[in-house]
């Protein structure tokens, strides 16, 4: 679904990514770990299209996309959440979610739409909307919200941009430990109904080891340890790594 090919990036002097390869296959669900500053971030913009690499390759399926504009990759079926949440809050709940519907159909920039576009579009929202559980929120203003039912519209919003691989910048950031689980149990069912191919970068080792089967740890612009979420958790270089503990 989605190969990166010796991805390097640096800002001035300082490498971010240094030659990083990986894959995440079609329906696969892979964490991405790593301490502050390891470059996570960075990567989910290079495979967003709001970074450019300086060397390497993005490729999303056979077709290589390393220079392809955001706007482009989205139209695609990459789209992505963001770790503060990127809403309309002003608007309501079905409308986030229209608005996203609107764009794929290349219709918002129009001021005038036939009306049986917006019921489909309005028939299409409220089934997003029943898919994350937010059906009872449609009319409300998304600024009404809790915070963990705006990172549950957030990714609800991406999943109407008919993703085929999606990028979720840590998805529970912001929100209460009580909720957490709740955010994650209605994201990742989604996620599993669709068969999305998904990319979650975290630092809550309690939801990677919940949610995924695959972790890849980011360390210093390299991929330090890539496979199943137990071994790689029990590695001691990656337990120095992220938590500082030796054996």
């Amino acid at each position: 679904m989605l190969q990166v090919y010796k991805l390097s990036k640096s800002f001035g002097r300082f490498m971010v990514i240094s030659d990083v390869s990986f894959s995440v296959k079609e329906k696969e669900v892979v964490a991405l770990l790593g301490p502050n500053g390891a470059g996570k971030t960075t990567m989910v913009n290079l495979i967003s299209g709001h970074l450019r690499p300086d060397a390497g390759q993005i490729l999303l399926g056979d077709r290589d996309i390393t220079g392809a504009p955001a706007h482009v990759r989205i139209a695609l079926g990459i789209a992505r959440n963001f770790q503060i949440t990127q809403l309309f809050e002003e608007l309501t709940v079905l409308d986030n979610v229209r608005n996203c519907i609107f764009s794929v159909e290349g219709r918002s920039g129009r001021f005038f739409k036939p009306a049986g576009f917006y019921e489909q579009a309005t028939s299409e929202a409220m089934e997003i909307l029943k898919t994350f559980h937010l059906e009872a929120f449609a009319g409300e203003l998304a600024e009404g919200l809790s915070e963990g039912d705006k990172k549950i519209l957030d990714t609800a919003m991406a999943f109407a941009l008919k993703a085929k691989f999606l990028l979720l910048d840590e998805p529970t950031s912001g929100v209460a430990t009580a909720d957490k689980f709740k955010v994650m149990d209605t994201i990742i069912t989604a996620i599993q109904e669709r068969g999305t191919a998904t990319l979650i970068i975290e630092h809550d080792m309690d939801i990677v080891a919940e949610y995924t089967h695959r972790v890849m740890v980011l360390a210093e612009g390299h991929i330090l340890a890539d496979g199943a979420s137990a071994e790689v958790m029990a590695d001691k270089q990656v337990k120095e790594t992220l938590f500082g503990v030796s054996d």
